[in-house]
């Protein structure tokens, strides 16, 4: 039995700069694969003040689990998130998966995660 569904947006995203005794903020995706086949994923990075990136693709694994930094070359190529940019992520997949976004906030030296808005 596979679990998740198929469209995840997260409408809050923003990678917090250096905060409370030089803390570096982070933040991340992580994706969830339970199905028995490769996930296929289209990630969409959505601007308040430029056009929207959807050239960014990735594979989760069969039954497998992936972190996704958004700062991080090797997983958004040269799409890597800029301090204090405001922007939204919506996942496209080819199969159910179950996505988390969190981040780490040194400006309150605090991190959370949330579940994005899902649907089919």
């Amino acid at each position: 039995m596979s679990y998740g569904k198929k469209v995840w947006i997260f409408p809050d995203a923003e990678l917090p700069p250096i905060g409370v005794n030089c803390i570096p903020g982070h933040e991340s995706i992580i994706i969830t694969n339970t199905c028995d086949k490769d996930a296929h994923i289209r990630i969409t990075l959505l601007y308040t003040d430029k056009e929207p990136v959807s050239d960014i693709c990735i594979t989760v694994g069969a039954r497998r689990v992936r972190c996704l930094r958004t700062n991080e070359k090797k997983d958004f190529g040269s799409y890597t998130a800029k301090f204090d940019e405001q922007y939204a992520i919506m996942l496209e997949s080819d199969v159910p998966i179950v996505a988390q976004y969190g981040r780490a906030e040194p400006r309150a030296v605090a991190f959370y995660t949330t579940p994005g808005y899902c649907c089919d």
